[in-house]
């Protein structure tokens, strides 16, 4: 069950007080408090765990400073949709809001590799009037000889030029829990030019204490792919850690399941899944293409698989396309048959501008559809 307070409650309130202390009485019952910011006001929900059925919805209702009282449905209590659920499925950071009805795109360099393109790239965005970025710092690799990123090194001079153009969320792959010490050092030693969310890659998805050091930390919001081997339901359940942590500013991609079925992609693409995670939860959507596709292979209408894919995402409602651009890809240290060139970044954007605007049309159809049913 989760009792979601009225706005901007304070927790030295008298009536809040009241509220912690009858619910510290209640029998086989623990509570967490979980503080949802927004850029207008600051929500707090306090999640009851254990023997909740006996508890008599009105009654909860009642109780000093709760507005609206929820019944957990399903197993994804913090990030999940409950039955009555109105809860918001978006936050705010950096100024960009981040929600399941709006997109965004994160272009950028798989692995950073040298300054030089990192500005290139950051340019090339600004021109595009973009305001979000990949760049990769700390690189898994399954083969321990490979580029691993060049780590904190690389840091100050990413930050600082993501805000000499105004970029102002970069997504961030992390592998250890010191990695985001190591970006709140170089954040502040740059002066907080920007903003930075914590990518948790596809082969860290189960890697649970790495999830509980990112859920506890709420500096950051989180990007996490699902498992390139495990069922959604497992992949949700890795989101849940870290909302049950602390954080749920939590978005959730899709980057293709590990399986020689989707040959000769590089991955079996999963983006059908899209609706499926915004019907269960209210975390925004993510897709990942570049490594769905792993290539930059074209069909007979001489468009790349990497655009059909991304549009097959939005078109199904996507939030948000984390995708490979680098200035010179034969040159790139990761990735770099699948990368796509700066001067296909302009056409990218507006295919993907092309699917929303599809998107937003079948809703409306949708809308006008359910109308003429309900008169019939």
């Amino acid at each position: 069950m989760i009792l979601i307070l009225h706005p901007n409650t304070s927790s030295t309130s008298d009536e809040y007080q009241q509220l912690q202390q009858f619910l510290a009485q209640l029998p086989k019952i623990k509570t967490q408090t979980h503080e949802v910011k927004g850029a207008q006001q600051t929500l707090t929900e306090i999640y009851l765990i254990g023997d909740t059925a006996s508890l008599v919805l009105e009654d909860m209702k009642d109780l000093p400073t709760v507005e609206r009282v929820i019944r957990i449905s399903d197993d994804y209590r913090i990030l999940g949709r409950h039955k009555d659920d109105k809860r918001a499925s978006s936050f705010a950071y950096n100024g960009v809001t981040f929600s399941q009805d709006n997109l965004h795109i994160f272009a950028g360099l798989c692995a950073v590799d040298n300054k030089e393109h990192v500005e290139k790239m950051m340019q090339a965005l600004q021109s595009q009037g973009q305001v979000c970025a990949r760049m990769g710092a700390y690189k898994p690799r399954s083969n321990p000889y490979s580029f691993q990123g060049h780590g904190k090194n690389c840091l100050p001079y990413v930050f600082e030029l993501a805000g000499k153009y105004d970029i102002k969320v970069i997504a961030m792959e992390i592998t250890h829990d010191s990695h985001i010490q190591e970006i709140n050092q170089a954040l502040q030693q740059t002066g907080h030019p920007t903003g930075v969310m914590l990518q948790i890659g596809t082969r860290n998805t189960q890697n649970f204490e790495l999830l509980k050091a990112a859920g506890k930390q709420t500096n950051y919001p989180i990007l996490l792919k699902r498992g390139f081997g495990i069922t959604l339901e497992e992949s949700l359940n890795a989101a849940e850690y870290l909302a049950s942590e602390g954080n749920s500013n939590v978005i959730f991609a899709l980057r293709g399941m590990k399986t020689n079925m989707g040959d000769p992609h590089r991955n079996f693409i999963d983006f059908a899944q899209v609706p499926v995670v915004k019907r269960l939860t209210r975390m925004p959507v993510c897709i990942d293409p570049s490594h769905s596709v792993g290539s930059r292979e074209t069909s007979p209408d001489n468009i790349m698989d990497v655009f059909h894919v991304t549009a097959q995402g939005i078109i199904a409602g996507a939030n948000m396309v984390l995708v490979d651009f680098h200035p010179h890809p034969s040159s790139a240290l990761v990735d770099g048959p699948q990368a796509l060139r700066l001067n296909e970044l302009p056409y990218f954007i507006e295919d993907c501008v092309i699917a929303r605007e599809a998107y937003e049309k079948r809703k409306k159809l949708n809308i006008r559809f359910q109308k003429e049913s309900a008169i019939v």
